[in-house]
């Protein structure tokens, strides 16, 4: 725990001087007390303390008080709500690539079933797929069912957007924000990029995130890095994820052609850092299915440094409430 405001700590000095001055006010209020027999004085002494009971709980709601004036931080785990994900999968012909059995796109679908089958009830996921261009295969739904069946339905094709795929989810994540991929491709666009959006701190937004699973390097659209930059001052954080051999494999692209194709690291690891995210690799399907359980365990329970002020004034006063409240009923007096 940390304080905004530690200066304020100082007047938690009032304590000690607060307690001293109820001694002394103990002190002028002693007087002699006669009892007729011992009995009765062993029947009144260990009562005496509960008249202290009300002074003890006011000065803790005092102390309670001066530390939530420092405005303590804390870092509390909390179930998300109402989160949106978006899991972008790269479609290109060289997911065909067999260096991951029984190849790259297989293993590649049974990993995102099983990481759709892990995710809380209260996660929307959104897919999209990526080859040469990008789309929305599936908005985001917590309906499972049609969840599995986008992943079923996804076709492979050539080249490699990966750009694209970025800016698909966040089209999908903020559709509001007119966002298209031929604006921001290479070459003249049809029509002036929509108004930018105030920028937030990246990986602020603590409701949303994309997924990027991909084998290939970019090929066409637009740069990774710029879409990446989108996302950030939107708050979304982008998690990568390289599946294959890092140093690449040769896959069947179809009448008796092959490719040798690895991924971009840089591109992704550049990807992950600007939008505060993370970079995984996975080089076979075991791999990948972990990478998504980590994943869905990150979106099930969220990490966050906040402000408990709030904890510390309520604690305060419930404390002052309840020692008025025993003082008014023992001692017929507040404190």
């Amino acid at each position: 725990m940390r304080f905004q405001s530690p200066e304020a700590l100082w007047l938690l000095l009032l304590a000690p001087a607060l307690l001293a001055g109820y001694l002394v006010l103990l002190r002028r209020r002693t007087v002699a007390l006669r009892f007729p027999s011992v009995d009765l004085l062993r029947v009144a002494a260990p009562r005496a303390w509960r008249r202290h009971v009300p002074a003890a709980l006011f000065l803790l709601a005092v102390v309670g008080a001066l530390c939530a004036l420092a405005r303590p931080m804390a870092t509390i785990t909390l179930p998300t709500h109402h989160r949106q994900v978006i899991l972008a999968i790269d479609v290109s012909r060289s997911m065909l690539a067999r260096d991951v059995p029984p190849n790259r796109f297989a293993a590649a679908r049974e990993a995102a079933k099983s990481f759709i089958a892990s995710l809380p009830d209260d996660v929307r996921l959104g897919i999209v797929s990526f080859a040469g261009t990008a789309a929305l295969v599936q908005a985001p739904t917590r309906d499972k069912e049609a969840l599995l069946g986008a992943i079923d339905r996804l076709q492979l094709d050539i080249h490699t957007a990966l750009g694209s795929g970025v800016i698909v989810s966040l089209a999908a994540l903020f559709p509001q924000d007119g966002l298209e991929v031929e604006v921001y491709s290479s070459g003249p666009a049809r029509k002036p990029p929509p108004k930018r959006p105030t920028a937030v701190p990246p990986g602020s937004n603590t409701n949303a995130a994309i997924i990027l699973l991909t084998d290939g390097r970019r090929t066409t659209g637009p740069t990774p890095v710029d879409a990446a930059r989108m996302a950030a001052e939107r708050g979304i954080r982008v998690y990568t994820v390289g599946f294959g051999n890092s140093q690449g494999a040769t896959a069947d692209m179809g009448d008796g052609m092959a490719m040798y194709m690895a991924f971009d690291e840089a591109s992704l690891r550049a990807i992950a850092d600007l939008t505060r995210a993370e970079y995984f690799h996975a080089a076979s399907g075991a791999e990948l299915m972990k990478i998504y359980e980590s994943l869905a365990q990150k979106l099930a329970l969220e990490r966050e440094y906040t402000e408990v002020t709030f904890l510390f004034a309520a604690l305060s006063a419930l404390l002052l409430a309840f020692a008025a409240a025993l003082s008014v009923g023992s001692l017929n007096r507040l404190f």
